[in-house]
């Protein structure tokens, strides 16, 4: 691995093509239904899948499309390495995950998948791949993780809360155990990005301005980590699945020390330990999970509760809260108290080692 800078941004996001979905699926066979842009007639234009609309376009900077200006942004801003999100598909992919027709799924998730290795991850390897899957049936999420990892992707991106999505068993049922297992035995992070499932947010209404509800969007989607996490700390998947490892992203750290401190509390006043819980959840936490934050800095000085080694950090690009394009002005500021240590390791070692770059 080739380090200039000392940062690896561990979430950072890509902005799908118009033809990312039209050039890699058949017309013949799907028609309309393939992701795609329409031009509407006060000339906006939108996002539809399988016929749906599901967002307009929005103005971003052209290395949000652009692998070659995205290497170009990395230089100015400092960075490394850029661990990459999708964003039309959904942060988690939940946008094909809600398809009720399981082909249409698969073939939308390889075009995304193959896509995003042959554009993006084969112009450097500084820009790290990470596949999202079908969700149901598993044969197929367990199929299309195998086929993404062996061409390159180093992640794979699933939603937390898939029963929202469509009707399928709960996520700590039995069902899912291939996913925890395949993850595992190719020794690449299962990663939950913040936001995938909205049922867990609250929502805003009328009241909200359009920029208090974005800014209010923001707020709920990162905190609606908080239940995701507690919901692995305590359904035994991670004590089942111990070579596991869980990525929590665009979570931030203000929470963390609450999250890990009740949790010990609370497991301890219920009696957890006589039910076979050997470890603390904040021990399960430190053996397997890990968070991403970009922003912080006060919240760096809780940094022991989850440890230093359990900690990503990110740029968040191109989303409006990034710290693109002073990206380092931040870290300055918020790592002027962190020993040279924990410091190296929250910006780039705990990646490097997770992604085995």
């Amino acid at each position: 691995m080739e380090l200039n800078y000392g940062l690896i941004s561990a979430d950072d996001h890509v902005r799908e093509h118009a033809e990312v979905w039209t050039r890699r699926m058949s017309d013949q066979k799907w028609g309309d239904r393939i992701p795609h842009v329409e031009t509407q007639s006060d000339g906006t234009q939108l996002w539809k899948i399988d016929g749906v609309p599901v967002e307009r376009t929005a103005p971003l900077p052209r290395a949000a499309f652009d692998p070659g200006e995205r290497l170009e942004a990395m230089d100015a801003d400092g960075v490394d390495y850029s661990i990459l999100y999708p964003m039309v598909a959904g942060l988690a992919g939940e946008r094909f995950g809600k398809l009720a027709d399981a082909d249409l799924e698969l073939a939308c998730v390889q075009a995304y998948n193959d896509w995003l290795i042959e554009e993006w991850a084969s112009v450097s390897p500084r820009l790290v791949p990470q596949c999202i899957a079908p969700i149901w049936p598993m044969e197929r999420t367990v199929a299309e993780i195998r086929r993404a990892v062996a061409r390159g992707h180093k992640g794979v991106i699933y939603p937390a809360s898939p029963m929202e999505l469509k009707n399928l068993p709960h996520i700590n049922e039995p069902d899912y155990d291939p996913l925890w297992a395949v993850c595992a035995e190719l020794c690449v992070p299962l990663c939950f990005h913040a936001g995938a499932s909205p049922k867990i947010q609250m929502s805003s209404d009328e009241n909200f301005t359009p920029a208090a509800a974005q800014a209010f969007g923001g707020i709920v989607r990162s905190v609606s980590s908080i239940a995701v996490l507690a919901n692995f700390l305590f359904s035994r998947v991670l004590y089942r699945f111990p070579q596991l490892k869980v990525v929590f992203a665009e979570g931030s750290l203000g929470w963390i020390a609450y999250e890990l401190q009740y949790a010990d509390y609370q497991s301890a006043a219920d009696g957890l330990y006589t039910e076979g819980f050997t470890l603390k959840p904040s021990e399960l936490f430190q053996r397997q999970c890990f968070v991403s934050c970009w922003y912080d800095q006060e919240s760096l000085r809780v940094r022991k509760y989850p440890s230093s080694d359990r900690i990503l950090w990110s740029t968040e690009f191109p989303l409006a809260t990034s710290t693109w394009p002073s990206t380092h002005a931040h870290l300055d500021r918020a790592f002027a108290e962190t020993p040279e240590t924990e410091k190296r390791q929250i910006q780039w070692q705990n990646a490097a080692q997770l992604y085995k770059l």
